[in-house]
């Protein structure tokens, strides 16, 4: 059994990932902008489940979350940033502000929990913190650059922070979910049939929790791809943006076809 702190979890991927942490009876301590649906939860986990108020934007309020987790929980063993925003707008759409505000919930947001609880996981000689990223910070996309500039910035981070941190016996990691039928997702112009189903991703990230291996996948053919976007980024960005680009071109050409 393990302590978990989740930053950003209220829906999605990380909703499905702390209802399969617990149900392998972890404890979970959340920390969103939101918590009703895990204030939900919380009715069948009331023991091990702590939904907390806080921004990932606000450095006090995550130091905050954290202090409580250890007070309830003890020690944590897992910390992972999941909070993100995500917007589909082109370069020359998109003002500074939204490049910034981008950049502080996927970026920095990572940095400030990891902050925060690097000096608790030193000072017990063990822990691991898991960013979630995504295939466009390593491979770019057409019209998504401030999120997937963040996504790229935290792959770079995690693996300073790996190196910085091993004689502490604490490891950093990433989790690569697959293009996922979320909120966040909802601007991609992709039919949702080739969209993989949250609960099915947040599961299987959930039991592959304690791999080794820097990059997380929740499944084989997860792993397999993500290691073909790390050798052949730009190709893949670009038959990815073509392909998106195809869809639209399809959905505007075809009354027929039903919306996307």
């Amino acid at each position: 059994m393990a302590n978990v702190l989740v930053v950003g979890a209220n829906q999605g991927i990380g909703y499905y990932l702390v209802e399969r942490l617990l149900e392998l009876e972890n404890t979970v301590t959340v920390l969103d902008i939101q918590i009703h649906a895990i204030e939900i939860l919380k009715e069948k986990y009331q023991k091990t489940l702590l939904p907390i108020i806080a921004d990932a934007r606000n450095l006090s309020g995550i130091e905050n979350g954290v202090l409580q987790a250890i007070q309830k929980f003890g020690d944590i063993d897992i910390a992972i940033h999941n909070a993100c925003l995500c917007t589909f707008e082109s370069e020359r759409d998109t003002d500074y502000e939204i490049y910034q505000n981008v950049m502080d919930i996927n970026y920095f947001g990572a940095l400030r929990l990891t902050k925060s609880v690097l000096p608790h996981m030193r000072k017990a000689k063990k822990g691991r913190i898991i960013f979630t990223s995504s295939g466009v910070g390593v491979t770019g996309l057409a019209n998504i650059s401030p999120y997937a500039a963040s996504k790229g910035a935290i792959e770079s981070l995690a693996k300073c922070l790996q190196i910085e941190n091993e004689e502490y016996g604490i490891t950093f990691h990433l989790f690569h979910p697959p293009l996922t039928d979320t909120k966040s997702a909802s601007g991609i112009s992709v039919p949702k049939e080739f969209m993989a189903k949250a609960k099915e991703v947040g599961y299987g990230l959930a039991n592959r929790i304690w791999l080794k291996r820097f990059v997380i996948c929740h499944s084989t053919i997860q792993t397999v791809q993500m290691k073909f976007c790390y050798r052949h980024p730009l190709f893949i960005g670009k038959m990815m943006t073509r392909a998106a680009k195809r869809a639209i071109e399809l959905e505007k050409g075809d009354g027929r076809n039903e919306k996307i």
